[in-house]
């Protein structure tokens, strides 16, 4: 069976300036803290951030952010890395902003191949895009449409060598997810095994999702 193990280099070929990520982790947890030092060293930039925060300022995404390097952030809160709300406000980073539920479903909806999703009008949140209103008999619904992006950085505890996967407690986040809505899926796992040592039962994201897998080399953070 066709081997997906490469070294970073060869996977990470596929970020260039202006790439739009799907990048794990919910709160710094199931981040690829290898692979943001690898795109901090290539010195990529005016990347398009997709994922459920900002990180902190000096650990994992936040770096990115803190180098300047982004120009698009989509996220659902950003309270956790001040540089992101000063560049925000200085109007050097663009932020979009959803709820935590409504990102997961557009990035699900983007995996499985729908167009969008279907969100209650009258909930009271806002969104920044001009999503078109729908009547649904009683009820007005707003479109968000699917995220996809052209590349998905996400950790993993086990990887086979195919790339099926294993998340690690938390680190089962928006992982699983990203790893379908993305059109290359590269992930750094901590252990990379041979094929059929993993428990079928066990296996959380399927081989046929992942483009490469990389060995993690650590990550200062």
């Amino acid at each position: 069976m066709l081997s997906k193990w490469v070294t970073v280099e060869t996977a990470m070929e596929h970020v260039i300036d202006g790439a739009e990520i799907l990048y794990g982790g919910f709160g710094g947890v199931g981040s690829p803290l290898f692979l943001i030092d690898y795109l901090l060293q290539k010195g990529v930039q005016d990347l398009t951030l997709i994922g459920n925060d900002a990180g902190f300022p000096e650990w994992g995404i936040g770096r990115l952010i803190t180098k300047k390097r982004v120009k698009k952030l989509v996220t659902t809160h950003i309270g956790s890395n001040p540089e992101a709300g000063r560049q925000m406000m200085d109007g050097s980073l663009d932020v979009t902003f959803y709820p935590q539920g409504i990102l997961a479903e557009k990035i699900r909806s983007g995996g499985v191949g729908l167009a969008g999703i279907f969100v209650d009008a009258n909930q009271g949140w806002e969104s920044g895009s001009q999503s078109p209103i729908i009547q649904v008999k009683d009820n007005r619904y707003r479109l968000e449409t699917a995220i996809n992006a052209q590349v998905g950085l996400i950790y993993a505890k086990w990887a086979d060598s195919y790339g099926n996967l294993i998340y690690d407690k938390a680190a089962r986040n928006l992982n699983p997810l990203m790893a379908m809505a993305a059109d290359i899926t590269i992930v750094e796992a901590d252990e990379i095994i041979p094929v059929g040592e993993m428990d079928p039962e066990q296996i959380m994201t399927p081989g046929i999702f992942v483009d490469y897998i990389v060995k993690s080399g650590g990550g200062s953070g």
